[in-house]
């Protein structure tokens, strides 16, 4: 499926759509709509309906006739701005704090993905044509509306029968801001991008297909890539890597891209986990919780669209991002636990317990980037289940090198439209991962606070004097449950805005640490 996304600055109800999408707030005296036309009542209309207006509901409007297109489509915005109840709704940037707009902006965002969504649904080519008429008057406000309504549309109909396959479909944002609008069809890209080969069946996306769809995506978009393969990994000691794939007859693999600018005088580097099925090894995981392991490469393919997306926006920072790949099952060849592995740089690390495979992996990723030379250090991954149990599933817990940067890099989070959170890296937990016989256990002897104690493991293969932050996604990555908003049950394309706004931040001075010597 094709979605074409055009601007317009006409009249909404003179568009010629097969459904024209307009907001609904929840006012103190009944249902206010942002449209207004002489040709039909929207308030009586919605009124007779029951319409509401609270966030995400739809109410369908036959129009017959009186307007170009057949039916109006209104979605709920929730509390009317400028009421008791409006808390974080506003509609000018001067009008709330910062938090509060970005509250506003996340709503749209989900109104225009649940209008959608519910437009595209069903019967495939039902609806071919789309206009999006709303509050989009501010450019924010367009990208909000321009990438929920992307984002809403998308399906993932690779193992549907022809039958199945969904028509090219048109949306048409009402606005002025076109600049604006391509920045929300680059992001939604790029989530596209992850959502797709996060929801591709892992037979068919093992360490060798996920690297030679970076190669694809770096020759689409001029990034310079290297992949080594199982046979570089040992003559240069990527030993987690290879540690983790020895298990599988996919061997594993390492991919790194480079963005460059002419520009520019700082850089950033991304490592995303890329465990392309994780059966949890001999550490074997209940046959239920290997159910949505295909995701576990979410942080891979997070890097590979964010480098993708920054290629196409050209912010004047260097950006590489490094995509550790390995599947990890238990076969003959296996790692044991209590084997002694050696990371990239020379520490070793014993293995205790072979499902928490994904901290190994990026072990040697970071530690390979202290030849970059970073000015920050960013880690992205679905680590830990206890990320989950901590936040929930939608939202991703930051832990850094220091706590200002965590906290930094949840703004930058919330700025973007995702939910971040800072998370701290106490020093007691550091004595659970304690060895007799090596540098450092994998794992902890005391299962407290595990989603701070791989933050904890983690940090001691970030090369010396670089600031860095680690990203648990592992509740945000894959949506297990019902579609919402412009979320569809499976992939989700967590952490790319993020990881695009933080090297916007780092270009534009915002980010501490952003300055030309690191500091």
């Amino acid at each position: 499926m094709t979605v074409t996304l055009l601007t317009s600055q006409s009249a909404p109800a003179t568009t010629d759509a097969d459904a024209l999408v307009t907001g609904v707030f929840q006012g103190q005296d009944g249902p206010v709509p942002t449209l207004s036309t002489d040709d039909i009542d929207l308030m009586a209309a919605l009124t007779a309906l029951g319409a509401t207006g609270k966030a995400e509901e739809i109410t369908k409007i036959p129009t017959g006739g009186r307007l170009a297109t057949p039916v109006v489509v209104a979605v709920g915005l929730g509390p009317e701005p400028g009421t008791a109840d409006a808390g974080p709704s506003a509609t000018g940037p001067a009008a709330t704090g910062p938090e509060e707009r970005q509250a506003y902006l996340e709503r749209l965002r989900r109104a225009s993905g649940a209008a959608t969504r519910d437009l595209t649904a069903g019967v495939p080519g039902r609806v071919k044509r789309i206009a999006i008429a709303l509050p989009a008057g501010e450019p924010d406000e367009a990208e909000a509306v321009a990438l929920g309504g992307l984002l809403g549309g998308y399906a993932f109909r690779k193992y549907r029968t022809a039958a199945g396959t969904p028509g090219d479909i048109e949306q048409i944002v009402h606005t002025a801001h076109d600049d604006a609008v391509r920045q929300a069809r680059i992001l939604a890209d790029a989530m596209t991008l992850v959502r797709d080969l996060v929801n591709t069946a892992p037979a068919d996306l093992v360490p060798a297909d996920l690297a030679a769809a970076a190669e694809q995506a770096a020759t689409a978009h001029s990034l310079g890539v290297q992949v080594l393969d199982e046979n570089d990994l040992a003559k240069e000691g990527f030993g987690g890597i290879l540690a983790v794939g020895m298990g599988s007859a996919h061997p594993p693999r390492l991919v790194r891209l480079e963005y460059t600018h002419p520009d520019a005088v700082r850089t950033v580097v991304f490592a995303g986990k890329g465990i392309t099925f994780d059966s949890g090894g001999l550490s074997l995981k209940p046959s239920k919780s290997m159910e949505t392991m295909k995701a576990d490469m979410s942080g891979a393919a997070a890097v590979l669209a964010a480098v993708q997306a920054i290629a196409e926006l050209g912010p004047a920072v260097n950006v590489v991002g490094y995509l550790p790949l390995a599947e990890n099952m238990p076969g003959g060849g296996a790692q044991r636990p209590s084997d002694v592995i050696t990371i990239y740089g020379g520490k070793t690390v014993e293995v205790l317990n072979t499902d928490a495979e994904g901290r190994l992996v990026l072990a040697d990723a970071l530690a390979r980037s202290g030849a970059d030379g970073p000015s920050l250090l960013i880690d992205v991954a679905t680590l830990t289940g206890a990320q989950s149990v901590a936040l929930g599933t939608r939202t991703a817990g930051v832990m850094a090198s220091d706590d200002s940067l965590a906290a930094e890099i949840a703004d930058a989070a919330r700025r973007a439209g995702e939910a971040m959170w800072p998370m701290p890296l106490p020093e007691d937990l550091r004595k659970g991962l304690d060895s007799t016989v090596a540098d450092i256990a994998n794992v902890s002897g005391d299962r407290s606070g595990g989603m701070l104690v791989a933050g904890l493991f983690l940090r001691e293969f970030v090369p010396a004097g670089v600031r860095w932050a680690h990203l648990d996604i592992a509740g945000p990555a894959y949506n297990d449950g019902a579609s919402y908003g412009y979320v569809a049950k499976g992939g989700t394309g967590a952490a790319v805005r993020t990881l695009v706004q933080i090297v916007v931040d780092v270009a534009e001075g915002k980010l501490a640490g952003s300055t030309a010597d690191g500091k």
